[in-house]
């Protein structure tokens, strides 16, 4: 069982990196990017975010484009949390492909 305090950060990342990616999709008009799950290490300094992007097709392109931009990322991130932590963690990205899962199998029972 994960420490109460552990589950508030991955909570507060989750919500302000779905806010950055908002204004970031805007960028790239025609994505949807979500933040589907966020994994933080016990000592607050590492952060795993999974990102749902949508359509599909453009999943990969913007993924690459994201991870080029990690740095600009953590900083828009710290700016935005430096009242509530001390360290802003290093962020590490996945891909989450749970949803084209879900629709493949949808498509399968359909039939």
């Amino acid at each position: 069982m994960k420490p109460e305090r552990t589950e508030k950060v991955e909570r507060l990342l989750q919500k302000d990196l779905g806010e950055i990616f908002l204004i970031y999709a805007k960028k790239n008009y025609g994505i949807i990017i979500s933040v589907t799950d966020v994994k933080v290490s016990s000592d607050l300094s590492l952060a795993k975010i999974y990102l749902s992007i949508f359509p599909h097709e453009k999943a990969q392109n913007v993924f690459s484009l994201i991870n080029i931009d990690t740095k600009h990322i953590r900083f828009e991130l710290g700016k935005r949390i430096k009242n509530q932590l001390r360290i802003i963690p290093d962020l590490t990205f996945f891909l989450d492909d749970s949803l084209n899962y879900l629709e493949k199998i949808d498509e399968l029972l359909k039939k």
